[in-house]
C-alpha cells in the first residue's frame, strides 16, 4: 500500500507546482502587460501620493531630510501603484511595515550608545525580522528605520514623533491616494484582501 502512496503524493506535488507556475506565469503577464490606461492611473497615483508628502512635509524638514523621506515613500509607490496585488503592497505591510521600522529605528537610536554604524545595521536588521514576526513585510520600511538614524539633527530630534508625522502621515497618504486611483478602473482592485469593505475593492 505504501508504493501506492507515494506515486500519488508526488503526482499531488507536480500537480501543484504545475499550478503554481501557471499562476505565476499569468501574474507576471498581467503585471507587464502594456496598458496605457492602467499605467496611466498608475502615473496619476504615484505622482499625486509623492506630490502630497512632498508639499506638505517641505515646509517642516531640511531638503535632505525631505529627499530621504520621498525615498523611502517612493519605494512604497512602486510597489502600491504599480503592484497592486502583491502581498507586500497591502494596507497591513504599507502602514504596519513603516510604522514598525520607524519605531524601531527611533528606539535604538534614542537609547544604544554605538557608532552610527552600528546603529544603522542594527535598525535594518531588527526592523527586517520584526516585519517577518508580524506579518507585515513591506521593503521600503528599511529605509525608514534607517532614515531614523542617517537623519539631521532636526529628524532625530522627534524622537517617537517621527512615528506620526512624517511616517504615519506619509504612509496614510500613499494609502488615499492608492484606495482612489487603485479602484477607479475594473482591472484595479485595492486591496487585494477580501477584508476590505467591498466598496473599496471595486472599480
Amino acid at each position: 500500500m505504501s508504493n501506492k502512496v507515494f506515486p500519488n503524493s508526488l503526482t499531488s506535488q507536480k500537480r501543484k507546482l504545475h499550478k503554481s507556475v501557471r499562476i505565476a506565469r499569468v501574474w507576471f503577464y498581467r503585471e507587464t502587460l502594456f496598458n496605457f490606461q492602467e499605467h496611466f492611473f498608475t502615473f496619476l497615483g504615484s505622482f499625486f501620493g509623492i506630490g502630497l508628502i512632498g508639499v506638505l512635509h517641505s515646509s517642516d524638514y531640511t531638503q535632505t531630510d525631505t529627499l530621504f523621506l520621498i525615498g523611502s515613500f517612493g519605494a512604497s509607490s512602486v510597489l502600491v501603484y504599480g503592484i497592486i496585488n502583491s502581498p507586500l503592497a497591502q494596507p497591513r505591510n504599507l502602514i504596519g511595515g513603516h510604522v514598525i521600522c520607524a519605531i524601531i529605528g527611533v528606539t535604538i537610536n534614542k537609547y544604544l550608545p554605538f557608532e552610527l554604524w552600528v546603529n544603522s545595521a542594527l535598525s535594518v536588521s531588527l526592523s527586517i525580522v520584526m516585519m517577518q514576526i508580524t506579518k507585515t513585510l513591506h521593503p521600503p520600511g528599511g529605509a525608514t528605520a534607517l532614515i531614523a538614524n542617517i537623519g539631521s539633527e532636526k529628524i532625530q530630534s522627534l524622537g517617537y514623533f517621527y512615528v506620526i508625522s512624517p511616517v504615519l502621515t506619509g504612509v496614510l497618504i500613499l494609502f488615499v491616494v492608492a484606495l482612489i486611483f487603485n479602484n477607479i478602473t475594473p482591472n484595479r482592485k485595492y486591496p487585494a484582501n477580501r477584508m476590505w469593505p467591498r466598496r473599496f475593492r471595486q472599480g
